[in-house]
């Protein structure tokens, strides 16, 4: 997922807890023949472990220059402010809420993988310019302790939020400042329609729904099942945020994502339009499919791998929901009323 994810996730969620590694600027020595590098641009909660980057590096002779943008719609704006002298050779991390503007700036070269990728992850057009890497569900996240202890329902669907029992207990992301903010807009938009999404923000809103600007204050200072210990027990995160709260010795995590409230986000990697490296930015593209890649994906940034058969650590197999029927929606659709909803967002929620 786009940063800030998974993520999120998004991761990405972990990522999110990890600035320190997400953020550096090189990856590799950097140092060498400038034809042997391939510059990577990506979100900022990118990060893969050194032993896997280093495979890259001896089975291509090729040395990766990370160079980490924002988040994902910065990522996005500054591909087209350096159209015509390209930052970078390969970009990841451009997500399907921000996908159409990057090809409609046409900032991206066509590659077709070698590598296959089910077709339900590819996205809709006839010219192949961006690749699936990764997947994630965002959804609502639940402390369960809170409500046994206190022998309240678990809410189960995005109309359970604005229930009186669940009154100030969510709290949720600025979709102007946050992907799975942005993500959960759009999942209110696609579940109540127009203009039904905005009357359901609100009842949102009259039953105190917290709104911060990103994930990391949401899940680790604001919910009560993680770390941060906050006052609210159902927060916006992902399907693969449970493992992250497992216990060592592989016992059941505190909380559980909600499976009818998810939706799906699919981060893609494209070469960069105008690349001198075009040969180079394609082997790292297949090293990303490779199964190096996709097998640490999970533990790395907490999203899951597109290529099928990929196996999963076993906390995803137990903990990490995915759901059969998660919501989407048209990425072109995205991109023509994007800013407006967020616009229209703002004015209901944030006056």
């Amino acid at each position: 997922m786009a940063a800030p994810h998974r993520a999120a996730v998004a991761g990405c969620a972990l990522a999110a807890l990890l600035p320190a590694l997400a953020g550096c600027s090189t990856i590799g020595s950097g140092d060498g023949d400038p034809e042997g590098t391939v510059v990577l641009l990506t979100h900022d909660s990118f990060y893969l472990p050194e032993d896997v980057l280093d495979a890259f590096e001896a089975e291509t002779g090729l040395t990766i220059d990370h160079r980490p943008q924002g988040d994902a719609g910065q990522l996005v704006t500054g591909l087209a402010l350096s159209r015509d002298r390209p930052i970078g050779d390969v970009v990841f991390g451009i997500d399907n809420t921000f996908a159409s503007r990057a090809v409609a700036e046409d900032v991206l070269e066509p590659y077709e993988a070698r590598t296959p990728v089910p077709e339900r992850f590819a996205y809709p057009g006839s010219d192949p310019v961006l690749t699936p890497i990764d997947y994630g569900d965002v959804c609502l996240n639940i402390d369960t302790r809170y409500f046994a202890e206190r022998g309240i329902p678990e809410p189960a669907s995005l109309d359970d939020l604005a229930d009186p029992r669940y009154r100030d207990l969510a709290v949720v992301q600025n979709p102007a400042t946050s992907s799975p903010g942005l993500a959960f807009l759009l999942a209110t938009i696609e579940e109540h329609g127009e203009p039904g999404w905005q009357d359901y923000w609100t009842r949102l809103r009259d039953n105190g729904v917290l709104v911060v600007d990103g994930w990391t204050q949401a899940y680790t200072v604001e919910f009560s099942g993680s770390a941060g210990e906050g006052p609210r027990p159902i927060v916006v995160s992902y399907a693969t945020s449970p493992p992250a709260e497992a216990g060592p010795d592989g016992a059941a995590p505190p909380t559980r994502a909600l499976p009818e409230t998810c939706f799906r986000q699919i981060e893609y990697a494209g070469i960069v339009a105008g690349t001198a490296n075009e040969e180079a930015a394609g082997e790292l593209i297949e090293f990303l499919l490779g199964p190096e890649v996709q097998e640490a994906l999970p533990e790395s940034m907490y999203v899951l791998p597109v290529v099928d058969g990929t196996p999963l650590p076993e906390a995803f197999d137990l903990h990490a929901p995915r759901p059969t029927d998660p919501m989407s929606m048209d990425p072109g659709r995205i991109g023509e009323n994007r800013d407006e909803w967020i616009s229209q967002w703002r004015d209901l929620m944030l006056g």
